[in-house]
């Protein structure tokens, strides 16, 4: 058995997440199933995480092992011959017999795109979160340096996840302003990344700092927010639509 590291790009809108799920379709079933074929009986595919339904990837990391010869640039051809458009394979490299795409990563880089436009374009709607009401980009990048570094996310983290600890660690966290074009409005792009993320963490956290730089919160809220622990004392959360997976750090 030879262990194979592939690199994944797709648009999350139709699907139910990564995950294997009892009913809908996921990407980690498209890729199991492709590879069945391929392989001649049940593979197992992992993610390096659980994207949610909705989310999308720039550069999400599967790992799997396979029996079978098949060279890696037909291998390539043939999932992206049977795989449907908005599900791509970027690459495929053979990697170390221990390596693990969830186990071995390091950490992760998010980008979340918020459209601050009076109207968003039908081109866009389907990647953004679209705020039409002004934002203060300013307020909302220095409120967000309250999280950088080692802490307690538990105040951010979603129901339903069974985490040994919420104690995560973000490296950084940097906003690109809205650009104006002739032609339309591109979005606001926060980039985070860190060790680790919770369950719903960063659009948890893009809700909150939507309430800062709505005004509707101070500033200092977020401090408040982090240090309490407590889910409702954050803001709420962004929708799914915004969110990109854009590397896994090895």
């Amino acid at each position: 058995m030879r262990t194979l590291k592939l690199t994944l790009q797709y648009d999350g809108t139709a699907y139910v997440g990564w995950q294997r799920q009892e009913s809908g379709t996921s990407i980690q079933s498209l890729l199991e199933d492709a590879l069945a074929k391929i392989e001649g009986a049940a593979v197992s595919v992992q993610g390096s995480g659980r994207t949610d339904a909705g989310v999308h990837a720039l550069g999400q990391t599967a790992s799997v092992a396979l029996g079978s010869a098949i060279e890696l640039p037909i291998l390539s051809r043939a999932l992206n011959a049977v795989l449907p458009p908005d599900v791509r394979v970027l690459g495929i490299e053979e990697a170390e017999a221990g390596f693990h795409a969830r186990f071995s990563a390091v950490g992760k880089v998010y980008e979340y795109r918020i459209l601050n436009a009076p109207i968003v374009s039908p081109f866009l709607q389907r990647y953004v979160w679209h705020v039409p009401q002004p934002l203060d980009i300013d307020v909302m990048r220095e409120a967000s340096q309250t999280l950088v570094g080692a802490h307690d996310f538990a105040a951010f983290q979603g129901s339903g996840s069974n985490v040994a600890t919420t104690d995560r660690v973000i490296r950084a966290i940097e906003w690109q302003d809205v650009i104006t074009t002739g032609a339309c409005d591109l979005p606001i792009v926060m980039r985070i990344e860190g060790n680790g993320f919770l369950r719903h963490m960063v659009r948890n956290i893009v809700g909150t700092m939507v309430e800062v730089g709505a005004g509707r919160w101070p500033a200092r809220r977020v401090a408040d927010a982090l240090a309490s622990r407590d889910r409702s004392q954050a803001g709420p959360t962004a929708p799914a639509r915004g969110l990109f997976l854009v590397r896994v750090l090895y």
